[in-house]
């Protein structure tokens, strides 16, 4: 029997201005956001800073292959709470309690899986991947570790996820606050006390992404009842199984596809010697918080999508991502002047390198990536828009277009233009996929069928 949800207690972005509600529920994620790259930057920092560039290598050698077995998972999970987010959106209270039930019945299988595959084919990975002798030993024991508890990472996220898909952004970042201050308390006990060089970063993150599953746990059970399931909630239901596996395989596939192509393109930089690693890795790590905005707000209209959709108001949707579109474009202007002004000084500072190769490359990656930031930011969000729709194939051509994208620099580009090839890879691929995501948005049957309401 379907019960009403009250949303009055919750942060629903079905009604009142379009833009103030992606704001405001986003910039909490962008929080969450930012404290969850803490987990990686700082590790990133003090390995730079306190063990040399050949130990940043090692972790920017990991860093694609955990984002490839890792995000798997978690995309799975992301995937799974956009069908709690319009069960929400529709206040249908028993779907929206069972699509939590199975979720957590998945995710656990799920992550097991992960683990497995991870301890079985690690090393392999990186040697084929031509990782250099003298840091893949370093390599091994860091990605070994964060794989062994998939599962701890895979809970805080889906838990996370939970609290999203009803308009709450607030209570994870002030979990992941939280622990991100003790991943960077351990980071330093790890590795400049205890002297655990690479594996204590490892160590440092597990424990920390803990705690913050811990602590939305515990919220969850005692002040968000609505996301707590009955023992009858979890009683098999083929068509939600069905429905959860769809979403959740499509954006864990999509993920997979994507770190596929960027393990293949870690392979192209790891014949280019251990400093261009290291500086890629600062390179990357900056990367990863400059374009933070943009992609959060990309999440965030995954959610106001799905809870339009279930609410029949795709005038709302069309509108919404013109202004998607624009805060794209006026982030990406603050993003470059920062950059101009300070690219060499940040690389500097994230990798504590002293040697020209890498402070010069990864300074010349930021300056040329950073106007591609509104792309970026515009194939996010309609990527997300499409999925929040409950499209399960299409959005995952983008991903195919980027994979493939990726095997053609490592084979012809990057053999014969070296590190720049390797910039401007992601940029022109970014390019084509956004091409082809906006066309497939604008001419999705639900959202023609509003075309000239706003």
């Amino acid at each position: 029997m379907k019960r009403e949800i009250s949303i009055a207690k919750h942060a629903d972005m079905i009604q009142g201005p379009i833009f103030r509600s992606l704001v405001l529920f986003a910039l909490p994620l962008l929080g969450s956001n930012i404290f969850q790259q803490l987990y990686n930057t700082v590790d990133t920092m003090i390995v730079g800073n306190y063990l040399g560039d050949a130990s940043l290598a090692a972790i920017g050698v990991c860093t694609p292959v955990y984002e490839l077995l890792v995000g798997f998972a978690l995309g799975i999970g992301n995937g799974m709470a956009i069908v709690t987010a319009r069960s929400f959106g529709a206040g249908d209270e028993e779907t929206l309690k069972k699509s939590v039930a199975s979720s957590m019945i998945i995710g656990l299988a799920a992550s097991l899986l992960i683990t497995l595959i991870g301890r079985v084919c690690l090393f392999p990975l990186l040697k084929l991947l031509d990782t250099p002798e003298e840091i893949i030993r370093e390599a091994y024991g860091y990605i070994s570790t964060v794989t062994l508890f998939v599962a701890v990472m895979f809970a805080y996220n889906l838990c996370a996820g939970f609290l999203r898909a009803i308009g709450n952004s607030f209570v994870p970042l002030v979990f992941l606050v939280l622990s991100s201050c003790i991943n960077i308390a351990l980071d330093i006990l790890f590795i400049t006390r205890l002297n655990m060089g690479v594996r204590g970063a490892a160590v440092a993150t597990v424990i920390s992404q803990g705690i913050s599953a811990v602590l939305c746990m515990v919220y969850i059970l005692k002040k968000t009842r609505i996301l707590v399931p009955e023992r009858r909630h979890f009683q098999a239901d083929r068509g939600m199984y069905r429905e959860l596996l769809g979403q959740g395989l499509s954006m864990g596939f999509m993920g997979s596809i994507v770190s596929a192509g960027s393990v293949i393109l870690q392979y192209g930089i790891n014949g280019l010697g251990y400093l261009i690693i290291a500086a890629h890795t600062a390179a990357r790590k900056l990367y990863s918080f400059c374009s933070m905005p943009v992609i959060t707000m990309g999440m965030a209209f995954s959610t106001f999508v799905s809870q339009n959709r279930g609410a029949d108001q795709g005038g709302r949707i069309r509108k919404g991502l013109r202004y998607v579109a624009v805060y794209d474009g006026v982030v990406t202007g603050i993003v470059v002047l920062l950059m101009f002004l300070w690219a060499p000084s940040l690389v500097r500072w994230i990798s504590g390198s002293g040697e020209e190769a890498v402070l010069e490359n990864g300074a010349r990656y930021l300056l040329i990536v950073s106007p591609f930031y509104v792309v970026l930011g515009v194939l996010i969000a309609t990527r997300c828009a499409l999925q929040g729709l409950g499209q399960k194939l299409l959005p995952l051509v983008s991903s195919v277009i980027e994979f493939f994208g990726k095997i053609l620099f490592v084979l012809v580009f990057i053999p014969r233009y070296q590190y720049i090839a390797v910039i401007f890879c992601e940029p022109v691929i970014w390019c084509v996929m956004t091409a082809q995501l906006v066309y497939t948005f604008y001419n999705d049957s639900y959202i023609k069928s509003f075309r000239g309401t706003v």
